[in-house]
């Protein structure tokens, strides 16, 4: 089940990337690229879960780097050039970091392809887990828990970093709720305005807000999230 899961979040994610670069009016041969690396970009996943039964990076292994580890062994990516290569490579070991390089060090293309798998990646796993919040109840999957403790509570942490505007680390989930916050939280790292437009159209912060405890903490998160995306929609 959970190997079928990943199959279909490659594939939509392919359709994500297409819908954005098409709004940035990419054309053919960088929305052929942008699709290969959006399909291979989890290509990792499937070796973690066979290897450690978990897609959980902290007790396993970088997904991202152990997919760059599949690709140099099959060499699946050798008809790309070597430019298209070397950007599919970087994007793909780019699409987990907590934060992208400083664009002074990184290639202007190589960052382009990175935001655009990014924010795709993200917009399929915001449509994979508020799905599974929804219906949780009938089923559980602890791999996408990534076998945090359900309990009432979250950590503070996280909320500091969302009402300031921060990208939390995943280092610090101690909890389910914990991993809630930390997903709302990377509405902080979104680069497209197409990206920002789907994230309000489908309820992203609605849809997880609801499934967080009715405290002040989260009632302010709420607002602070709802009011920094009337912000960028009027910018």
């Amino acid at each position: 089940m959970n190997i079928r899961l990943k199959e279909e979040h490659s594939l939509r994610v392919c359709k994500e990337i297409l819908q954005l670069g098409k709004s940035l009016n990419l054309n053919q041969n960088a929305l052929r690229l942008a699709e290969t690396i959006a399909l291979f970009h989890d290509i990792g996943r499937f070796e973690q879960f066979r290897t450690y039964g978990t897609f959980n990076d902290k007790v396993s292994e970088n997904h991202a780097t152990l997919g760059l580890k599949v690709l140099e062994e099959t060499n699946v990516l050798s008809r790309l050039t070597k430019t298209q290569r070397s950007i599919a490579f970087k994007a793909i070991g780019y699409h987990n970091v907590r934060k992208l390089p400083d664009p002074a060090d990184e290639n202007p293309d190589c960052l382009l392809y990175s935001k655009l798998l990014r924010d795709a990646d993200k917009l399929d796993i915001w449509r994979v887990v508020t799905t599974y919040y929804a219906h949780r109840h009938k089923h559980r999957n602890p791999a996408l828990e990534l076998e945090l403790p359900d309990t009432p509570g979250y950590s503070l942490c996280f909320v500091e970093d969302i009402l300031n505007n921060r990208i939390s680390n995943s280092h610090a989930l101690k909890t389910y709720n914990d991993m809630k916050l930390l997903q709302l939280g990377w509405i902080f790292d979104i680069n497209f305005t197409r990206t920002f437009l789907y994230i309000q159209q489908r309820q992203i912060i609605e849809k997880i807000i609801t499934t967080l405890p009715d405290t002040e903490d989260i009632r302010k998160i709420q607002n602070h999230l709802n009011e920094y995306l009337k912000k960028i929609g009027n910018s």
